[in-house]
């Protein structure tokens, strides 16, 4: 599905990695390394070194160009540092026409609605040149900052996955939610 073009928000620049991007990815993950640990499986020292992001970073192309994920990074407008990401993970076609959303704040622009202004222009990218159907996302039942942002963009709770996700070591139980494209 390449060449994907970069998303422009009132405050961000929306996408995929480029080489260019290991040492802002490199900072982003150790920087908030303690910030999502609750959020994300346990993670190998390595996740933490520049090789790991170069992987990443072809991983996320190949995976774009084969239309599987979509791995994209949210920036600042001077594309200097890396303020959240956002993937469209899991793609599948056919009669389906879904995906799975996961994303992540950056500790210091946590509640300023960086994720919200995102997420929003990331679904009118999934809606429109994409294509999707669907878009699901799903969130630990204590997590009240995700429910909150979810219903806001329009996400619809579906139910509850019991030991859904095995995070920071432990399985947890997820809400899950999803989105309709509006335009049929």
């Amino acid at each position: 599905m390449l060449p994907l073009p970069a998303l422009h928000t009132a405050r961000t620049v929306i996408r995929l990695p480029t080489d260019a991007d290991v040492p802002l990815l490199q900072h982003y993950r150790v920087d908030n390394r303690e910030h999502f640990a609750p959020w994300e499986p346990l993670r190998e020292e390595s996740w933490y070194d520049a090789d790991a992001c170069w992987r990443f970073v072809a991983t996320a192309l190949t995976d774009a160009r084969e239309d599987r994920a979509y791995p994209l990074l949210v920036l600042d407008p001077e594309q200097h540092e890396i303020l959240a990401s956002i993937t469209l993970a899991n793609v599948t076609r056919g009669i389906f026409q879904a995906c799975h959303a996961g994303y992540g704040t950056a500790a210091r622009w946590q509640g300023q609605g960086i994720m919200f202004e995102a997420l929003q222009a990331v679904l009118e990218l999934a809606f429109g040149p994409l294509g999707l159907h669907r878009v699901m996302a799903n969130y630990q039942p204590y997590n009240e900052r995700s429910a909150a942002l979810l219903e806001r963009l329009g996400f619809e709770k579906e139910g509850l996955a019991r030991a859904y996700l095995k995070i920071n070591g432990r399985w947890r139980d997820h809400v899950l939610t999803a989105c309709i494209n509006p335009h049929g």
